[in-house]
């Protein structure tokens, strides 16, 4: 007995040693969705270099200048390394900026000194990059939080050059020979020129000297040698090095000043000699930063999927503060164009990000969490609006207005870092209101939303999807007065909430276009995109009743025939009729591919919907068609997405449902449940508590729960609370290959729903 329980001490020593020596870091593949283009979109990503949530990132660049497709897998040259700041190849850039090693003969012009590479000689990890140029170069970056270190390895008997691209819009270069430093600026972008003082300032740091070096216009292509500083729309500079010298350059930028960009050098890079220190300690966070959530029992491509999944849904939203020189907090606001002290996020799309990406943020980090929504109410006292798309200013793309969702969501959890009353008056404001960028600053059709209880089309374009989005807006707001006890608010917001009924057509069964007169769109075709709906069709749109999933059952006759049209999503031919588009779109394309019927994960309308089975009575079917998901639409790969993957919110819907449950309605406390793919899932919480999800028995073919408990005692309820996770305990399911059809179907087990009955 003895013998056994030392041979059994040694061997979970020997366990636990070799747990502590994975590095999860290394499962990601960053080119995971990167096979990209206008016409086809498997994930709309590219290799990002970058530590979590940093203010900027770093990639290779396979395309022109401007062009939102700044690295396609299928591409065959690279033409220079970007400090990047992309959340959107549809939104394109801002703030760019790029180097590129160059040999034998100077080549300036971005389409000359472009250079062949294979896949086979490139590593693409969350902390280093690396590449070997057919032109002799080897090239590694690895990243800080607002800056990179780089460095170049030239051949030894050809001419080395660093050409500096100052990109598309205004930029100033200042190169110090003797301290062998360029300064200066770039001004380019969406967003950047709302503001003339709004500018990227930048220091890089060179550790071997110059042989020779000028400025240059990318516009021209006229270059200046031995000029010093150049200021104007294109401009950049080259150096030339030693023949066969290796080149380390240390980068960092500011949107404060130059100051400030050579704090944050000093702060992030000042100690780091060789560019090894600084992979090594970006490799340590994300090390730490994906231990976060510990996966095990699953395949080596489940478990890459997954940590490519997690690192991408941990860049957004990123860091647009700066630390002084005492540590403390401050930033150039995008929105005002002043400095203000404390904290500022930006860069994401509220329409894409508030059903996961922002309920997984929540979980995992609720203390900047709590940072970022109260810098949504910042962002609303400097420039009177709250952000709905913000890149880095308010861009007001796409529909509806879900600041109001992210604080609810945050109040619901207990994460109160903002003056509610504060909040709800904002939102009024945003709901009574249409701002001048973009459909979703304020509310297209805010008045005939009042007073005829819907949006009108074709009066308003995508009428109905705003219906049913600012529907659900309200009953954020709704829930957040009634939290708080703001009966006025309260009273207001409910008013609205149930609007979603006004825009039912019993008759065809579906969500429908209306005009102001109260009669429907004719000739309805449930297949058709466009129209009264944004980047869908009906059939992906009759879901969108997140904040009532009892109610829509009601409208469609009862939990049989919506079971059945749940069902028929995903049997009924996966047919496209274009519509008002007049020709295909990539999201057509992408879910003709899926082959699921008319089930089209690669956009967001439709990703919840799976999950509402454990409103209606069959949530094995929810498990089901989850793991179904993960398993067809998602891989690591460049094809890894089945559309785009938006700012971390197709990737958070994998890391939520692969770990068995999923944010149906934030707003809420809840996580509706779904199928965990691995045996077993430890989240380790900012408190210091762990909640342990373990899967007895999971496998491919038991895909069912037949049996769960929490902290031992039996658990009926198709969700779980956001207390019960962080709170940490035991969740333990018993798995199974056929469906528990008695588990789950009560009406206490159903999760939150504003229709009751």
């Amino acid at each position: 007995m003895t013998k056994r329980i030392f041979t059994f001490i040694l061997f979970s020593i020997f366990a636990n040693s070799l747990a502590a020596q994975v590095d999860l870091a290394d499962y990601v593949n960053t080119l995971q969705g990167t096979n990209s283009k206008h016409e086809l979109t498997r994930g709309n990503t590219y290799p990002t270099t970058a530590l979590p949530f940093g203010m900027n990132t770093w990639s290779p660049q396979t395309g022109p200048n401007g062009d939102g497709w700044k690295y396609q897998y299928f591409k065959k040259t690279i033409r220079g390394f970007q400090q990047a700041h992309q959340c959107s190849s549809w939104s394109n850039d801002y703030a760019v900026f790029s180097l590129m090693p160059v040999t034998g003969r100077l080549k300036l012009n971005e389409n000359d000194r472009q250079s062949g590479f294979t896949h086979e000689k490139e590593t693409a990890k969350p902390y280093y990059y690396q590449v070997a140029l057919d032109n002799g170069v080897n090239t590694e970056i690895a990243p800080t939080e607002r800056g990179a270190h780089l460095r170049f390895t030239f051949p030894k008997k050809e001419n080395a050059f660093l050409v500096l691209d100052g990109y598309t819009g205004l930029s100033e270069v200042k190169i110090d020979q003797k301290n062998k430093t360029i300064t200066g600026y770039v001004q380019n972008g969406r967003g950047m020129d709302r503001f003339e003082n709004f500018k990227n300032y930048f220091v890089i740091q060179f550790d071997k000297s110059f042989k020779a070096f000028g400025t240059w216009d990318n516009t021209t292509g006229n270059k200046r040698d031995e000029n010093t500083n150049a200021e104007g729309k294109g401009i950049g500079a080259y150096l030339q090095f030693n023949t066969g010298e290796t080149v380390q350059v240390k980068v960092a930028s500011s949107y404060i000043n130059l100051k400030q960009a050579k704090q944050n050098l000093k702060n992030e890079l000042g100690k780091a000699r060789k560019l090894e220190e600084t992979k090594n300690s970006a490799k340590n966070i994300w090390n730490k930063h994906l231990s976060k959530i510990l996966v095990e029992g699953g395949s080596e491509e489940q478990l890459k999927t997954f940590y490519s999944c997690f690192f991408r849904a941990s860049l957004f939203t990123r860091k647009f503060y700066e630390l002084n020189e005492n540590g403390e907090p401050y930033y150039f606001s995008p929105y005002d164009g002043k400095i203000h002290k404390g904290y500022m996020y930006t860069d994401t799309g509220f329409w894409d990000t508030f059903r996961a990406q922002f309920p997984l943020n929540a979980l995992l980090y609720p203390e900047m969490h709590g940072r970022y929504v109260a810098a949504l109410l910042d962002a609303y006292d400097q420039c009177g609006w709250l952000p709905s798309w913000s890149f880095p200013s308010e861009a007001g793309s796409m529909i509806g207005n879900h600041a109001i969702s992210l604080l609810a969501d945050a109040w619901a959890k207990g994460i109160r870092t903002f003056d509610p009353e504060k909040a709800l008056k904002a939102y009024y404001h945003e709901a009574t209101e249409k701002g001048p960028w973009g459909p979703a600053n304020g509310r297209h059709g805010f008045k005939e939303y009042y007073t005829l209880g819907y949006v009108p089309y074709p009066k308003y374009g995508e009428a109905t999807a705003k219906t049913l989005e600012y529907a659900y807006d309200d009953f954020c707001g709704y829930n957040l007065a009634k939290m708080t006890g703001n009966k006025f608010y309260e009273d207001v917001f409910s008013r609205q909430m149930y609007n979603y009924k006004n825009v039912w057509d019993d008759e065809v069964g579906f969500m429908r276009g209306r005009r102001a007169d109260g009669s429907w769109l004719p000739d309805f075709d449930a297949y058709e995109w466009g129209g009264p709906f944004t980047e869908g069709n009906a059939w992906h749109y009759v879901w969108s009743v997140f904040q009532d999933p009892k109610g829509l059952i009601n409208l469609m006759g009862g939990e049989k025939k919506f079971n059945k049209k749940m069902d028929s999503v995903f049997t009924v031919p996966n047919t496209v009729h274009v519509g008002t588009y007049g020709g295909k779109i990539h999201e057509m394309t992408e879910m003709e591919m899926a082959n699921m019927g008319q089930y089209a994960h690669g956009n967001q309308p439709i990703q919840h919907m799976i999950y509402l089975y454990n409103y209606s009575g069959q949530p094995w079917k929810a498990q089901q068609r989850s793991r179904e998901i993960m398993s067809n639409l998602y891989s690591y790969t460049e094809n890894g997405y089945p559309g785009d993957e938006d700012q971390g919110q197709t990737s958070s819907w994998y890391v939520l449902s692969a770990m068995g449950f999923y944010s149906v309605c934030p707003g809420t406390d809840e996580y509706v449940l779904g199928s965990p793919v691995f045996e077993k899932t430890t989240i380790t919480l900012e408190n210091g508590n762990k909640f342990i999800i373990s899967a007895k028995d999971n496998s491919e073919k038991n895909i069912y729960i037949n049996k769960a408990n929490l902290n031992s005692a039996e658990y009926t309820k198709n969700y779980l609370t956001y207390g019960q996770i962080i709170q940490g305990g035991n969740f333990e399911l018993e798995m199974s290959q056929e469906p528990n059809k008695s588990r789950g179907i009560n009406e206490l087990d159903k999760p939150f729903s504003l229709t009751k009955n």
